[in-house]
């Protein structure tokens, strides 16, 4: 059912739209390199570059789902950061949904409008995978300040290299020119009369005597030797030219065979295009027709079926708020239990600390010692109030001996004094 469904939108878009992925994937492929993603993301997580067609999804290309998403995730998170927004890089074990809608929350935010579910992106390849990766390395360029511009052709001057062609041409014509002019020069002089010879005294010429022949001249060689003779010799006299590959005359001839070899092939398969058309002709036509009756066919069931990925979205998405309460109630859950275990020790060193005889223990072993000291003081205090007496009683005889010593009288003085 899905890959009805698939076909029918692709039918619906157009026959070319199957191809669409493979040319936005060289393009994607293109901006990656112009973003350095090679040493940013390649090097530090050690992986192959990407191929011309890494994420599209087509019957004739190998695939590897996990490998592709988490590859896709990776890139997805560098390209968020390179365009200004704080995204934490995804590990290869979290969970696919939410990954995958944290990526879709972060290119909504960069004002890209998404129109379908985010299971489209679990597969790791696909056209949804290439349109979200070409929409973030657009805002990654845009936000490194990278514009296309129209290219710049360097200037060309085929002119001079015809311009000295012509030149070499019209020297070495005028260099055979001038020989064949020497030569003929040459003949002339050779054949020119000595006029002052005819100018000399006629009796100079009557005493030399006359060259003119008496009679006709007839020939002594025999005529089938004069033809064995030509023959040996011709084909020493023959002249050869040596071709010039730069001589336009050569051009010229190559030009006009190479127009008659093309009339002639294109005579021959013209007529083969001509029938290959219209037999494509009418292919299109009963492919087109099939397409119509097809799409006719299943339209009910194509509603059914997006009506139901629909409500399926719906009931993930509702999934994932409903997780996340969980999460939320499943922490509290957790401090609670925290502290209840807290309150469980405390109670259990307070009753421990009620129930045991050791503090009865010290509070005898006090007494018994305060009762020592006791005893050690009521000594001391004995001593001391001994002490004390001794020292009142020594303090009041020694008084009575001064109160005595001072009431005996004084012996009067005599005659011997």
């Amino acid at each position: 059912m899905a890959e009805e469904g698939r076909r029918g939108e692709e039918e619906d878009r157009g026959p070319g739209a199957a191809h669409r992925g493979f040319v936005q994937m060289e393009e994607l492929v293109e901006k990656l390199k112009l973003l350095n993603y090679e040493e940013e993301v390649l090097v530090k997580h050690n992986m192959k570059s990407l191929s011309r067609h890494y994420f599209v999804s087509s019957p004739y290309l190998a695939s590897n789902p996990g490998e592709q998403f988490y590859m896709f995730t990776i890139i997805a998170a560098w390209l968020i950061n390179v365009a200004g927004r704080p995204f934490t890089e995804p590990q290869e074990y979290d969970e696919p949904n939410a990954t995958v809608s944290n990526i879709l929350a972060e290119l909504r935010a960069l004002g890209v409008q998404v129109d379908f579910p985010p299971s489209r992106l679990k597969s790791g390849s696909g056209e949804h995978v290439c349109l979200v990766l070409d929409h973030l390395a657009e805002e990654a360029l845009k936000r490194r300040g990278f514009t296309f511009t129209r290219p710049k052709y360097p200037a060309e001057k085929p002119e001079e290299d015809g311009v000295m062609d012509d030149d070499a041409e019209l020297t070495l014509s005028r260099v055979e020119e001038e020989m064949i002019e020497e030569a003929d020069d040459e003949e002339e002089e050779e054949n020119m009369m000595d006029l002052e010879a005819l100018k000399l005294p006629s009796s100079h010429a009557q005493s030399e005597p006359s060259s003119k022949p008496d009679r006709i001249l007839e020939s002594t060689v025999d005529a089938a030797e004069w033809r064995l003779e030509v023959e040996r010799v011709l084909p020493q006299l023959r002249v050869t030219i040596r071709t010039d590959n730069k001589d336009w005359r050569i051009h010229l001839d190559q030009m006009h065979q190479h127009r008659d070899g093309i009339t002639s092939s294109l005579r021959d398969t013209r007529s083969y295009l001509d029938k290959l058309q219209e037999d494509m002709g009418k292919t299109l036509e009963k492919v087109g027709s099939r397409e119509k009756y097809i799409n006719k066919q299943l339209e009910q069931l194509i509603q059914e079926y997006r009506s139901a990925q629909a409500k399926l979205s719906q009931a993930k998405e509702r999934y994932k708020q409903a997780s996340g309460g969980v999460t939320e109630r499943s922490r509290v859950l957790a401090e609670i239990s925290e502290e209840l275990e807290k309150v469980k020790q405390e109670m259990e060193d307070k009753g421990s600390s009620m129930c045991d005889g050791a503090p009865l223990v010290k509070i005898k072993q006090s007494l018994t010692k305060l009762k020592q000291e006791m005893v050690q003081m009521d000594v001391r205090i004995g001593v001391v109030q001994h002490t004390l007496l001794q020292a009142k009683l020594k303090e009041k005889s020694n008084m009575t001996r001064d109160m005595h010593a001072t009431n005996i009288p004084e012996p009067a003085a005599g005659p011997l004094a």
